[in-house]
C-alpha cells in the first residue's frame, strides 16, 4: 500500500504535549490549560517560564527562584563578546544570535551531560534563556560602536533586557509592553522551530544545538522573521492615504501581504487581537501613530477583499503584524524584532526539550521516492 503523503506534515500528529494548545478554527491559545488572553494581562514572563517548564503557575518563592537563577546566569564569557565583535559589519541580528548561542554551547559544562542528566539539563537551559537576551544587547549595542551594558540581577528579564539594549532603565509602562510580548510569543504548539529543536534533541543531541536550530528555523521569513518583513512593509508604503491602493495592487500581482494568514488559525489570532490594542494604547501615550494607523489600513483592506472575493481562504493578520508597530515603537530596530521573538520562544523552545528528553523517541518520518528506477550505471567514459 503507497505511502500517504501530507505535504508540510500540516495533519500529521508526531507527538503529545502538556505546554500550549493551538484551536486554529476557534481562534483560541492556552498556556497549560491558561488562556493567552489572561497570561498577557496578568502575568509575567518569568511565571510563563515556570508554568511551561513545570505545569504550574509558581507560587511566590518559587517565582523568586526562578528569577534569582535567570539573574545569576546573564553574564555571556568574555570569549563569545568577542566573537560577537568579531563578526562582519552587515551581519543580520539573527545570524549573530544563532552563533552566539552556538558558541555558549563550548563554554557550557553541562551541555554535553544535559539529554542524559535532569540537573544539568535544568541548568543548561535556564543559562539559555538568560545569555539570549545578554547576546541580542550585546550585539546590538557593538555594531553601533556602543560599549555594552553589564546585566543587572536587581531587574526583571524585561527591564533588564531594555536595560542592556538602551544603557538606562526603562520606565514601567515600557516594561509591561514587552512583558505581555514575551508573554504572548513564548510558546505555539508544535511550529517549525519549536520542531526542528525537537527533531534535534531527539538524537540525544545537547540543548544549545537544539536551540541553535530552533533559531536558524525562527530566522526564515515564513516563520520568526515575518515581523521584520511586515515593518519593511508598513515602511514601503508610508502613509495611511496609500495603504488602499499599496494593498490593492499587490493583490493584483498575486504577491503576498506580510503578517496576514496563517497555517493554523481560520480566524483572528487570538495574540494579534491582543497585540492590536497594545499598539493603539502605544500610539495614544506617545501620539506616534503612523505605523499603527497604516497597519490598521492595511488589515482592513486585505481583510475586506478576502472576505468578498475568496471568503474560502479566512485571511486575518496575525501574530507578526501588530507585533511589528508595538516593537517599531518601542524603539526596537525593524532587524531585531526576530531576535526579540527568540527571547521569548526561547521559553518554549525549552519546555518542548525537557518533555522530548523525558519521553524520547528519535523522529524519523519517511519520505515518498518519486525518482527513476531500474536503471544501469554507464561508465564515466561512455557518458
Amino acid at each position: 500500500m503507497p505511502a500517504v503523503t501530507d505535504r508540510g506534515l500540516e495533519h500529521v500528529v508526531v507527538a503529545e504535549t502538556k505546554k500550549s494548545k493551538v484551536e486554529g478554527l476557534e481562534g483560541r491559545l492556552s498556556y497549560a490549560g491558561y488562556p493567552i488572553e489572561v497570561l498577557a494581562e496578568h502575568a509575567t514572563f518569568e511565571e510563563i517560564l515556570w508554568l511551561l517548564w513545570n505545569g504550574e503557575l509558581p507560587n511566590q518563592q518559587e517565582l523568586s527562584d526562578i528569577m534569582a537563577s535567570l539573574a545569576a546566569e546573564r553574564e555571556i564569557p568574555d570569549a563569545v563578546h568577542g566573537i560577537l565583535r568579531a563578526l562582519p559589519a552587515g551581519t543580520h541580528p539573527m545570524a549573530a544570535l544563532r552563533t552566539g548561542v552556538s558558541a555558549l554551547g563550548a563554554f557550557d559544562p553541562d551541555a554535553e551531560l544535559a539529554a542524559d542528566d535532569e540537573p544539568a539539563r535544568r541548568r543548561a537551559l535556564t543559562r539559555l534563556v538568560a545569555r539570549i537576551p545578554t547576546i541580542t544587547a550585546v550585539f546590538e549595542r557593538v555594531r553601533n560602536d556602543k560599549a555594552p551594558v553589564p546585566p543587572r540581577d536587581d531587574l526583571g528579564h524585561s527591564a533588564n533586557l531594555l536595560y542592556m539594549l538602551n544603557g538606562v532603565e526603562a520606565g514601567p509602562a515600557a516594561v509591561r509592553a514587552l512583558d505581555a510580548y514575551l508573554v504572548l510569543l513564548a510558546d505555539h504548539g508544535f511550529n517549525a522551530s519549536t520542531f526542528s529543536a525537537r527533531v534535534t534533541a531527539a538524537t540525544k543531541s545537547d540543548p544549545y544545538s537544539a536551540v541553535t536550530s530552533a533559531i536558524g528555523t525562527l530566522k526564515g521569513p515564513l516563520h520568526g522573521g515575518a515581523n521584520e518583513r511586515v515593518m519593511e512593509m508598513l515602511e514601503a508604503i508610508g502613509s495611511v492615504e496609500a495603504a488602499e491602493g499599496w494593498v490593492l495592487d499587490k493583490i493584483g500581482r498575486n504577491e503576498r501581504i506580510m503578517g496576514i494568514g496563517h497555517r493554523v488559525y481560520k480566524t483572528l489570532d487570538p495574540r494579534a487581537a491582543i497585540l492590536r490594542r497594545m499598539s493603539e494604547a502605544q500610539a495614544e501615550e506617545t501620539g506616534d501613530r503612523l505605523f499603527h494607523d497604516i497597519a490598521l489600513a492595511v488589515a482592513d483592506t486585505t481583510v475586506g477583499y478576502f472576505e468578498e472575493h475568496r471568503p474560502e481562504l479566512k485571511l486575518n493578520p496575525n501574530v507578526d503584524f501588530y507585533s511589528a508597530a508595538v516593537l517599531r515603537v518601542a524603539g526596537v530596530p525593524a532587524d531585531q524584532f526576530t531576535p526579540l521573538f527568540a527571547v521569548s520562544r526561547v521559553a518554549g523552545w525549552t519546555a518542548h526539550l525537557l518533555e522530548q528528553y523525558a519521553d524520547n523517541r528519535l523522529i524519523r518520518p519517511r519520505a515518498e521516492y518519486t525518482g527513476p528506477e531500474g536503471r544501469d550505471f554507464v561508465p564515466i567514459d561512455a557518458r
